[in-house]
């Protein structure tokens, strides 16, 4: 009988134990998560970061991961040779001595480090101050106008310059002043008494002249444009618990949302001696988004604007004659879904405007042209191909040459990956000055001859070299990333997974991320990160110790964490990126399902019955929509400061993609409208004075649910902006997974 009762005890301890061995979402499972970004710090060696090129110079100015911290380093090609950039110490000890803060030589705090005036001095942040480093002597300063702009701090995003109707504008030879006087424009002789001239006199209240005016180079023209003034959209915000007073206090921001006036410009051109007025056809520029201030020709001999209709489906270059006033337009840019201004515009003028570069997505991809700048007319396509110009680095006008980054031209490559080439204005020639498998970020040096590359992937550590931006021959490596320490914790890059999307066709690419603990005889619930919004793409491409926005942290806690880019989201086709045209609830959901689908299929430990999803902002709206649109897959959501409803959030974000004027179809993609179709379990989140995405965006779907009986979860955290929650919502969402996901009541905090 013992001997039973003793066998029985054993085998109680052992399931007991492999509950332990096997459990998800326990203290010690909290804890590594809590730690992990403790535990990865300083572990990946020879990172590189703030690369910048001393100005006129051969030298490589750049930062980079060691045992000991962080070391500041000047590379020199043609020499071969490598040197720190200052004493660690001496600049410590000074810091100290300035700031009377606690500084770590092997850590020095030095943010936004830039040389603005020559390679001998050093511009950098620390402390919340500015500072200049001299540095053949090491002798620091503090940089007092830095240190007030910092001060400054960041503007509203939304903030637009207050009218200035007593500002002045010189002629750039001082001889005219010009401004505006009963809102209409005025010139004189600049520092004499001579009589004022009138040259405009159909200014009024309603439709002022703009102080903001343009000279021509030779001072004997000028451009004005009259303002048909909007009203503004006021949002208000309630700070509920301001640290200097009890009472709460109101903040007010003016937020212009989609399908609210807009202010009209019309340019108009003043010939001084002449005495003659010429305006620009209201035909041309009807119903503006925005057109952009003049442009003048060097010569004088005419002047420019960018015009963007609203709804963002025409956008023209228009020149006008400086002599007779007649007015072209140059360039017409024209869609039947949207023209991606925000992301893909490019232009550039060649000789004074003779020739004009130009960016579009005309054939289905962006690529550039190369248009007569007289005529208008398209000389030629100087780039082609199903893959996508990313940005264009240097013009070269003399060797007619440009250097550009693109993604996608590279066969078996992610589509995603950068690389670097050079190219003919001509279109040929056509040249790779990178070519590894991986995402290059190219930093080039001020005379065009060679450039830093780093490149990585995310699951591949970094290489930083020196090349030729003649033809990419590496001149000199620099550093190559040691991630052994990092392997040897159980660290583990996620993996790079593509599937086919909805159309059975088309491949999407993401990423999988698994916990450091991770056991393939386990199941694990799949929880997804997204961000679908279309002004980019957003799973990471470059190697990262932990991938962003919590995603490690979150597996830890035993899951599956994955991200991808599904269609609707930019940096590949026209077609791929005009899926969310109108029809922003898409999200590109069935490419994301039919993605993990497949991941699932592969991997039988990632349970794909038990999914969710969290996001922030556009993605916010995404995670809530989830669980509206998609029920039968999603089952768990967190959503934060979405931007539930198109027609409550920032005017340029929606109709870019949504379109003007507003139409049913706003409602259609709207979390407020479906507010009733919620099942499963949804949290929501909202920091009281986000003024990026109006707060009563959520507060409309709270009100939605609650009148649709609908049982769901909300946190509104005070004098917090847009965000994801911050620390309590960071650990709120791990909770609301852990009890919903794994079923397990989490520990407590």
């Amino acid at each position: 009988m013992k001997t039973l009762l003793h066998i029985a005890s054993l085998l109680i301890i052992l399931i007991f134990n492999a509950i332990i061995l096997n459990a998800q979402g326990t203290k010690a499972d909290y804890e590594r998560a809590n730690n992990m970004r403790q535990l990865v710090k300083g572990k990946a060696l020879n990172l590189t970061a703030s690369i910048l090129w001393m100005k006129g110079t051969d030298q490589v100015f750049y930062s980079k991961t060691t045992r000991e911290g962080k070391q500041f380093i000047i590379a020199n090609w043609k020499k071969n040779e490598k040197k720190l950039a200052f004493d660690h110490q001496n600049v410590a000890q000074q810091l100290r001595q300035g700031t009377k803060e606690v500084v770590n030589p092997a850590d020095l705090p030095l943010t936004q480090i830039s040389f603005p005036d020559s390679s001998k001095q050093l511009q950098f942040a620390a402390f919340n101050k500015g500072w200049r480093l001299n540095l053949p002597t090491n002798e620091l300063r503090e940089d007092k106008e830095f240190t007030e702009r910092l001060a400054k701090g960041n503007r509203y995003w939304g903030g637009r310059m207050k009218e200035d109707q007593h500002k002045k504008s010189f002629s750039p030879d001082s001889q005219w002043v010009a401004y505006i006087k009963n809102y209409n424009v005025y010139v004189k002789r600049n520092g004499l008494s001579e009589k004022e001239m009138q040259l405009s006199f159909d200014g009024s209240t309603g439709e002022y002249y703009d102080s903001d005016m343009f000279w021509s180079p030779d001072s004997k023209k000028l451009v004005a444009a009259k303002v048909r003034k909007n009203e503004d959209h006021t949002l208000y915000l309630i700070e509920s618990s301001p640290s200097d007073q009890l009472q709460p206090k109101l903040q007010t921001r003016n937020y212009l949302k989609p399908g609210d006036a807009l202010p009209q410009r019309t340019p108009t051109l003043f010939l001084i001696g002449q005495k003659k007025m010429f305006t620009l056809p209201a035909s041309l520029i009807v119903n503006q988004y925005d057109l952009s201030f003049p442009d003048w020709r060097k010569d004088s001999r005419s002047f420019t604007v960018e015009y963007n209709q609203r709804g963002h489906q025409r956008y023209s270059v228009i020149e006008m004659d400086a002599t007779t006033g007649a007015a072209k337009v140059l360039i017409d840019e024209q869609s039947k879904t949207f023209i991606d201004y925000s992301g893909k515009k490019y232009r550039y003028d060649v000789a004074d405007g003779k020739e004009l570069i130009w960016a579009s997505e005309r054939d289905g991809w962006n690529h550039l042209y190369l248009y007569d700048g007289i005529t208008g007319t398209v000389k030629n396509q100087i780039t082609k191909g199903d893959w996508v110009v990313r940005k264009v680095v240097i013009v070269d006008e003399a060797k007619r040459q440009i250097i550009f980054a693109a993604s996608g031209r590279e066969k078996g490559q992610d589509p995603y990956l950068v690389q670097y080439y050079r190219v003919n204005f001509d279109g040929s020639e056509l040249t790779a000055l990178t070519k590894e498998n991986a995402n290059h970020e190219g930093t080039f040096s001020t005379d065009s001859a060679a450039f830093v590359d780093q490149y990585s992937r995310i699951d591949s550590p970094p290489v930083t070299v020196i090349r030729s931006a003649v033809d990419g021959k590496v001149l000199m490596e620099l550093e190559k990333a040691d991630i052994k320490s990092l392997l040897t914790i159980g660290w583990k890059m996620p993996e790079v997974f593509t599937a086919k999307g909805r159309d059975g066709q088309t491949d999407i690419w993401g990423i999988i991320v698994r916990p450091t603990n991770f056991d393939e005889n386990k199941k694990y619930p799949v929880i997804e990160y997204i961000y679908a919004g279309p002004h980019s793409s957003f799973v990471p491409k470059s190697f990262q110790t932990l991938v962003p926005y919590g995603a490690q942290e979150l597996a830890e806690l035993g899951f599956i964490v994955v991200q991808m880019d599904g269609m609707g989201t930019s940096n590949r086709s026209k077609a791929f990126h005009d899926v969310c045209w109108k029809n922003l609830k898409d999200a590109g959901f069935p490419d994301r399902i039919a993605w993990m689908k497949a991941a699932a299929k592969k991997y039988s430990y990632m349970d794909i019955s038990k999914v969710g999803i969290y996001g922030t902002s556009a993605g916010g709206q995404s995670s809530a929509g989830a669980m509206l649109f998609h029920p039968e897959f999603y089952k768990v959501a967190i959503s934060s400061c979405g931007c539930h409803d198109n027609r409550m959030d920032k005017m340029w974000w929606n109709e870019q993609w949504m379109g003007y004027p507003i139409g049913p179809h706003y409602a259609e993609s709207s979390n407020v409208e479906n507010a009733y179709r919620l099942q499963g379990k949804l949290m929501l989140i909202v920091g009281e004075l986000d003024d990026n995405v109006d707060p009563s965006s959520t507060l409309q779907v709270v009100n939605a649910l609650i009148k649709a009986n609908k049982n769901f979860d909300f946190i509104m955290v005070p004098g917090m902006g847009h965000s994801s929650g911050g620390d309590f919502g960071e650990h709120k969402r791990r909770d609301y997974f852990v009890k919903h996901l794994l079923d397990v009541e989490p520990p407590a905090w």
